[in-house]
């Protein structure tokens, strides 16, 4: 197999956490307003959690995704 085509390979499942992150903020949010929408007076208690997982869940796919091009880019 040739370089170029293993830092192909490589790019590629170094950016999968994309996807695990476009799930995780679909159950995020969809939990998140279940939760709401069951109990409304609790949702502005909650909305500070919800930011935190939001931005960690977002961190985790930009994170796999820095590092898919420093792959191509570097390497």
């Amino acid at each position: 197999m040739e370089a170029e085509a293993a830092k192909y390979i490589g790019a590629g499942i170094a950016s999968l956490p994309l996807a695990g992150a476009a799930v995780g903020l679909g159950i995020i949010f969809g939990n998140f307003l279940s939760g709401a929408f069951r109990n409304p007076s609790a949702a502005a208690a909650n909305q500070q959690t919800l930011l935190l997982a939001f931005a960690l869940t977002e961190f985790t796919g930009l994170l796999g995704f820095v590092i898919s091009i420093l792959i191509l880019v570097v390497f």
